[in-house]
């Protein structure tokens, strides 16, 4: 798997999530529970993980939806 995107807004990765899923790219989220160790303060980012051979693709998906993707 490869990293998608990082952020710490879980609004995004949810957007992400359902726009990758409409591109029959399935998507995992990690790091999600992370905020029980920064108190709830969203400080910790979130990623968004796709498999290696979706990952060219994923990132179109989010850049011609205005997502910037990572590297």
């Amino acid at each position: 798997m490869q990293e998608l995107l990082r952020t710490t807004d879980p609004t995004v990765i949810a957007f992400a999530t359902t726009l990758l899923a409409g591109e029959g790219i399935t998507a995992f989220a990690m790091d999600v529970n992370m905020s029980i160790l920064d108190g709830s303060l969203g400080i910790l980012p979130q990623r968004l993980m796709v498999r290696d051979v979706d990952l060219w693709r994923a990132r179109i998906v989010m850049t011609d939806n205005g997502i910037e993707a990572g590297r």
